[in-house]
């Protein structure tokens, strides 16, 4: 049985606002999840809204696992750090 991808529509509205090279790696990305999750770019959240973290580049997508079905909650870029970050 495949393993069903379902985006929250307000990530469908982050995607279109990434360029198409960081989007294409995400969607790639989120659709290998459900066999591996992902390698070592997967990291289980406690104590967080969401169950899991995929690392895609500069980006974070935040989802969960349920049963056959993967729901993709929301998308973080994370800006370049340096030494006046802080």
């Amino acid at each position: 049985m495949e393993t069903e991808i379902k985006w929250h529509k307000r990530t469908l509205k982050q995607l279109a606002g990434i360029p198409l090279k960081d989007r294409t790696a995400i969607v790639n990305a989120v659709k290998a999840l459900p066999g591996e999750h992902g390698g070592c770019q997967v990291k289980s959240l406690a104590n967080h809204d969401y169950g899991y973290r995929l690392r895609v580049g500069r980006y974070r997508v935040f989802f969960d696992i349920e049963l056959q079905e993967v729901k993709i909650h929301f998308i973080q870029e994370v800006k370049k750090r340096d030494e006046r970050t802080y």
